[in-house]
């Protein structure tokens, strides 16, 4: 396995065996690590059953609900700890993120890229079925950070994200404490302040297919007042 996929999952029963699969697919190289909040509609005894018919599927089992960002910090952490991959991909379960789009990004860390952002808003990116009101929230988001963080990423708020291993050996994972877009950024901008490459490739985002979208008002508050602080910072 040369790359491990992490998919965080609360209430993804729907979705869970379809993206597993879809990842899979995609060839030898990838791995997949569900990370299942204790989710109440059986998702984590559906990764279990998935993990035990392949042994390229891993699960890693939280009590409780507990956000975005812990979420993947656990994951990356656990992931870290027990394989021997190169690379890791944080990606959503409900089909937002294509997983065929997989190998392009682990092609650009190939090409010496370090960190590699799956972007809607680079040049041929784009979203799908989104109204007014979420595009502006999005675009805007993105643009706030990335000015007054001065990133390089034109998606800092986007979660299809591939990251060589010494690159996350060396952020301090545990110190970070946001969850939803302030974790996207976060880990963009400590990327970068430590002198990493990080280059996007064009995705597609389509909305979700089945389920509820996790995203609140306190998340996208959360990220406004994040990129503040770290500005302030400067760390």
């Amino acid at each position: 396995m040369e790359c491990l996929v992490l998919i965080p999952t609360y209430n993804e029963a729907e979705n869970i065996r379809r993206i597993t699969q879809a990842v899979l697919d995609q060839g030898e190289r990838f791995g997949v690590l569900i990370i299942d909040d204790n989710s109440p509609d059986g998702t984590g005894r559906i990764a279990d059953e998935l993990a035990s018919a392949d042994d390229r599927v891993m699960v890693l089992h939280r009590p409780e609900k507990q956000g975005l960002g812990p979420a993947y910090i656990a994951g990356l952490q656990h992931g870290l700890r027990t394989t021997e991959a190169l690379f890791f991909n944080t990606m959503d379960a409900d089909f937002s993120h294509d997983p065929s789009d997989l190998s392009r990004l682990l092609a650009e860390a190939g090409n010496g890229a370090d960190m590699v952002v799956g972007s809607r808003y680079c040049r041929g990116g784009s979203t799908d079925n989104w109204g007014l009101g979420r595009k502006l929230i999005s675009r805007g988001g993105g643009l706030y950070a990335r000015l007054l963080l001065g990133l390089s990423s034109h998606d800092p708020t986007g979660g299809f994200n591939l990251y060589r291993r010494e690159v996350l050996e060396r952020i301090d994972l545990p110190t970070i404490s946001s969850d939803g877009y302030g974790f996207q950024v976060e880990t963009k901008y400590r990327v970068q302040k430590k002198g990493f490459a990080v280059r996007d490739v064009p995705i597609r985002f389509a909305d979700r297919r089945v389920g509820e979208s996790k995203m609140s008002r306190r998340i996208v508050a959360e990220a406004f007042i994040l990129v503040l602080r770290l500005m302030i910072k400067g760390s």
